[in-house]
């Protein structure tokens, strides 16, 4: 996800907090190895899977932050299910891979934003009121005072469509102002890859832009309001560290990405040609378009972060194939184990601050663990499965980021990826969305195995959100490997469902056991995803992309 390479002798000082090493099954400890007995003997498949999300869901899990002990536990016990389940270790003899990271805390107290009118004034932001702040890691500790502002649109470059944000601009030196989001030109998915921000700063760096701001529009208020925004001022940015030594960080200029409440928003438009107002209807759609041009008012923006060096294992285990021809071609199944950890602020409140992600994502690790059962409870594949538990995915897909990277597979090929990602399994689901499905010859696989399963499947309903960019199989995509994500639809009460949960429980204390699950629909949803695997495993060709599709033709390998 992010992609400027920075020495790391610029991220002192630093301190080791996790490092857990590859163990045997023998090595778990008795606790764990209890749980895993008690996963096993629990019954039925839904009595399994409600077995592994209220452990991984648990209190004493701590959230699952990737790094922290809680994580670590859970990774522990997936390790130890794997083994149980019969998977060989999917990493040089051991069932961890180890992500390397840097880790960064903002310092509340040392956030600032301030803007300076054309007539000299200055307005200094109330931090979390006005503004959040986010400080590029390779830049912990900055301080950009009185830069020159440029406003582009929504920070979109792509000539490719007759489209560019930045034609006729001058970004040195300067910070950019954009809108979330990008325009509406794009179809849902390719738009969802314009709209990332990790991109836009990479473009504005690009350009030898010092610091970006982000402005809300209509869409992000609806979709993130402000008050969820801030809720977390505690949660740390990461990115790994690759095998030489140097942080994966988009946009090497970019000491920042600042955004503005849309109360604060119309100071950095003052004097300019064309008024906030103006500009945040033309990129709501509902104003003439403005283009781009320089602001009047000069920005200053500074903060810090306290930086540690964090460890966190993605778990993997393997099923060898059996066909000599194709047993070095992998299918890579995934579901992220880690979760956003504890709320800090709530819990200073007297309140619930274990963010416990029992639907995001510990359904979707028990599901990997159904499909890998599934997996071994029948004859051996064709071709190689690796069973994947990803970590930091909270943090930016950057463990399956990693893994994408630097696989573990020797001189094998991954040739596809069918992804898990928060299964909302609150309803008896008739219907499955499939994001990625129309890209590659994996649509027809998954179409066959939903009609064999009785299941409908439904255009994406939610377009706005961006799920296609947003999970852990784009990190896949990136590296040119065709891939898939399932969620449940929204027939037989799953869009009522789906919004009560999203609206009250994502990312939230609440997201826990108490929830009415529905463990039965569950183990059908991993008779799905199982189904579609095995026959890509099984298939007697690699899937392709499609010809002429965005993303085949962006990141695909000839």
């Amino acid at each position: 996800m992010l992609s400027l390479l920075t020495r790391f002798s610029l991220f002192a000082p630093l301190v080791l907090l996790v490092a857990c090493a590859s163990v045997e099954p023998a090595a778990f400890s008795p606790e764990i190895e209890a749980a895993v007995a008690a996963a096993e003997t629990a019954g039925d498949d839904a009595a399994r899977l409600r077995a592994d999300i209220a452990w991984l869901a648990d209190d004493a899990r701590e959230g699952r932050e990737a790094g922290a002990q809680g994580y670590v536990q859970a990774a522990q016990y997936v390790a130890a299910r794997m083994a149980s389940l019969g998977l060989q270790p999917g990493v040089d003899g051991g069932w961890f891979q180890e992500v390397p990271f840097v880790s960064g805390t903002q310092i509340g107290d040392a956030s600032a934003f301030s803007i300076t009118g054309p007539d000299g004034e200055t307005v200094d932001l109330a931090y979390l009121d006005d503004f959040r702040i986010f400080p590029s890691l390779a830049a912990p500790s900055f301080d950009i005072e009185n830069a020159e502002a440029v406003f582009v649109g929504y920070g979109v470059h792509a000539p490719e469509f007759g489209y560019d944000d930045y034609e006729g601009v001058d970004a040195d030196g300067k910070v950019v102002v954009y809108f979330s989001g990008a325009p509406d030109i794009f179809d849902t998915e390719s738009r969802a890859h314009f709209k990332s921000n990790a991109l836009k700063m990479q473009t504005a760096s690009e350009r030898g832009a010092v610091g970006v701001i982000s402005l809300y529009t209509a869409e992000t208020e609806k979709s993130y309001p402000w008050e969820r925004f801030i809720a977390h001022p505690d949660y740390a940015s990461m990115t790994w560290i690759g095998p030489d030594g140097r942080p994966d960080i988009s946009g090497p200029t970019i000491k920042a990405r600042a955004v503005a409440h849309p109360d604060a928003a119309p100071l950095l438009f003052e004097g300019a040609a064309h008024s906030y107002a103006e500009s945040r209807a033309a990129a709501d759609g509902e104003g003439a378009p403005v283009g781009s041009f320089d602001l009047a008012a000069t920005v200053s923006l500074a903060s810090a972060m306290e930086m540690e060096r964090v460890t966190s294992p993605n778990v993997a285990g393997l099923i060898p194939g059996a066909d000599p021809e194709l047993k070095d071609e992998y299918v890579i199944l995934t579901a992220h184990l880690d979760h956003i950890g504890v709320n800090e602020k709530l819990i200073a409140d007297g309140e619930d601050g274990i963010n416990n992600g029992a639907m995001d994502n510990a359904t979707g690790v028990a599901t990997l663990l159904q499909v890998a059962a599934d997996f071994m409870a029948g004859e051996a594949p064709a071709r190689s499965v690796m069973i994947v538990a990803v970590t930091a995915e909270e943090k930016g897909l950057l463990g399956a980021d990693y893994f994408a990277h630097f696989p573990p597979i020797g001189d094998g090929e991954m040739v596809a990826n069918v992804n898990l990602d928060m299964p909302v399994m609150l309803h008896d689901f008739t219907d499955v969305i499939a994001f990625g499905a129309e890209r590659s010859s994996i649509g027809p696989v998954m179409e066959a195995a939903l009609e064999a399963e009785g299941v409908k499947l439904t255009p994406d309903p939610i377009p706005e959100l961006g799920v296609f960019t947003r999970s852990d199989h784009y990190a896949f995509v990136k590296q040119g490997v065709p891939s898939i994500f399932l969620w449940t639809g929204f027939d037989n009460g799953g869009e009522e469902m789906f919004w009560e949960f999203y609206k009250n429980h994502y990312h939230r204390p609440s997201d826990d056991i108490s929830q009415p699950i529905r463990y039965d629909a569950l183990a059908r949803f991993a008779d799905v995803n199982f189904v579609i695997a095995d026959a890509l495993a099984n298939a007697p060709d690699r899937p392709t992309w499609n010809e002429g599709d965005f993303f085949g033709d962006l990141f695909g390998k000839e």
